[in-house]
């Protein structure tokens, strides 16, 4: 089964569970680990490697406070989060700062990179979506080569591939030997001013020493500014073994994990990484020319327990909350002053100050996320800002006491946003609804607000 979603599954069920915990106990964490072990376990990640990593995790859980707004259950996904983020990234102590590790073309051009993997894995398509995102993306003249001299039709595929992506491919032929095939591609990469030549190899059905002897002599040859390891995600544990191999023949410099699109989200993700000790550099996740991405471990780490990145949520509200505004309302609410339509306009600006309602849909864990996904987004933005416009036409006395807004002050006010009368009334009530809101929580404001969401959604959001 898919480690998204039976990691999700399970902790899921952990976090409502521990629902109405204070604390992270040696107790709760154990379940925790129990069911964490169990889903990397499933999802075919090498023993060692869950040792390992649940360690960490325990060590990083055992006594932590749980952050304010946040239940034990949601503290400790942040932490497996992190922790699994830190295991597929960069190495913190290495030339990558941050959860993506690039391609580094620091050299005197061409700058050359070596596609290596068993055959299957995905290495000529990828060498065309290679050649794509360095066209599009780094803006790079881009030549590919093909020194697959065994598989019939290897050479042409990559001719073909090459012209989708709108790079230049240099023509090779069977008889020809892989050594010669490289030297005479880089001689011609030199002279036309290619910044990057890329090179795809042969690759076998398993693990064999002519291949990897090969392998070896066409690196150095080449000297390659990046040597990089293509890998199926869908093998779990093979890929494991695979990796070790090439570890063990090549300097590689990073990883490509193909078919990320596939069932087996991150087993071979953190397995390879661990293995190799080289980044995780970009990851496949569709069958299209541009369907190669840089590969984010902290985004990939979300993906994996598939529970939108709850501590992120948490971060954006308290980052983008004017909190000193937020107590300030409160505080009017609670003195009975009652609240007007500066307020609920002041409310909508936070919103927007949180990249608005569809920035904070990202980052709702999925579950929510679900039930807003019915919501059309592009249309609950299109609201908000017609609210706005509609408080805006209005004077300051009207938003202080939005009773005196009877017939003739509507029209006026909808003639001064661009808008029908109806939509005045609609935002009144909207108003209304909200004002009615406050009355009952007593002034907790936005932050009450956002734990409803999952329940009601912003008043005039579309249900």
């Amino acid at each position: 089964m898919a480690m998204a979603s039976t990691l999700t599954d399970r902790l899921s069920r952990l976090v409502k569970t521990m629902r109405g915990q204070a604390r992270i106990t040696e107790g709760n964490v154990q379940d925790m680990l129990r069911e964490v072990r169990m889903a990397l376990l499933e999802a075919d990640v090498a023993l060692p490697v869950v040792r390992d990593f649940i360690a960490r995790v325990k060590d990083k859980a055992l006594g932590q406070e749980v952050v304010g707004s946040l239940n034990p259950g949601q503290a400790l996904v942040g932490i497996v989060h992190k922790e699994l983020a830190a295991t597929m990234g960069p190495d913190p102590a290495g030339p990558h700062k941050g959860p993506v590790a690039d391609l580094d073309l620091a050299t005197q051009p061409p700058a050359v990179i070596l596609m290596a993997g068993l055959q299957g894995a995905g290495k000529t398509t990828t060498t065309a979506k290679l050649a794509r995102y360095l066209i599009t993306k780094r803006k790079k003249k881009v030549l590919t080569v093909s020194a697959d001299v065994y598989r019939p039709a290897a050479i042409e595929q990559l001719k073909t591939v090459t012209a989708q992506a709108g790079a230049e491919w240099f023509p090779s032929a069977p008889e020809q030997k892989p050594r010669d095939i490289a030297l005479a591609a880089l001689d011609h990469a030199r002279r036309h001013y290619f910044d990057v030549l890329l090179v795809d190899t042969a690759g076998r059905l398993g693990i064999d020493e002519t291949l990897m002897a090969e392998i070896r002599e066409l690196h150095e040859v080449l000297k390659p500014v990046e040597t990089l390891f293509i890998v199926d995600a869908m093998q779990g544990q093979d890929a494991v073994n695979t990796a070790k191999a090439f570890k063990d023949a090549l300097p590689l410099t990073g990883v490509v994990l193909t078919k990320l699109d596939g069932d087996a989200r991150g087993g071979a993700a953190m397995s390879v990484r661990q293995v190799t000790g080289v980044p995780i550099k970009f990851a496949g996740i569709s069958e299209k020319i541009d369907g190669l991405e840089v590969f984010d471990a902290e985004r990939h780490a979300g993906r994996v327990l598939g529970m939108g990145d709850i501590l992120a949520l948490v971060e954006e509200v308290q980052k983008g909350v004017d909190m000193d505004a937020a107590h300030k309302l409160a505080e009017k609410v609670k003195s009975g002053s009652g609240f007007d339509l500066n307020d609920f306009l002041g409310q909508i600006t936070q919103m927007k100050n949180m990249g608005g309602l569809a920035g904070l849909m990202d980052k709702l864990p999925s579950q929510l996320a679900g039930r807003a996904a019915g919501a059309d987004m592009g249309r609950a933005e299109r609201d908000v800002k017609r609210m706005e416009g509609i408080i805006c036409a209005m004077t300051p006395l009207e938003r202080r006491k939005p009773e005196l807004i009877k017939a003739s002050r509507k029209r006026r006010i909808a003639t001064g946003a661009g808008v029908q009368v109806q939509e005045v009334n609609r935002l009144l009530n909207q108003f209304e609804q909200m004002q009615g809101m406050m009355k009952k929580m007593k002034g907790g404001g936005l932050m009450k607000m956002m734990k409803r969401m999952g329940g009601g959604g912003f008043p005039g959001m579309p249900r």
